[in-house]
């Protein structure tokens, strides 16, 4: 069984058990986690797609670790001018265990 959620402006598709990496909750570590924009939920009893969500689905989790992903390097010139801009970004983002997938 798996689902397609929807959080922070993505969608992932996810199954029990899974780890997924989505974009930075203000939850607690450890804390229980609920998606309620359940896009698509497939399973055994066929394939439900949602208009735009699916009535009654939806996701739970916990929140295993929030950490920041590789640095990405942005370098902007201008050419025969002289001007150079380095600059650095860390995106945050969170952990998330996939529990279980709940419709109804």
């Amino acid at each position: 069984m798996y689902a397609i959620i929807e959080t922070g402006g993505k969608q992932y598709r996810v199954s029990p058990g899974q780890v997924v990496r989505v974009e930075k909750l203000s939850t607690a570590l450890g804390d229980p986690v609920e998606f309620d924009k359940v896009l698509m939920v497939a399973g055994d009893d066929g394939v439900r797609v949602g208009q735009p969500i699916v009535d009654g689905a939806k996701v739970t989790g916990a929140v295993v670790a929030h950490d920041r992903a590789k640095k990405i390097y942005v370098f902007k010139y201008k050419a025969k001018k002289r001007e150079r801009k380095k600059t650095g970004h860390r995106q945050p983002f969170t952990s998330v265990r996939i529990d279980s997938i709940v419709t109804e």
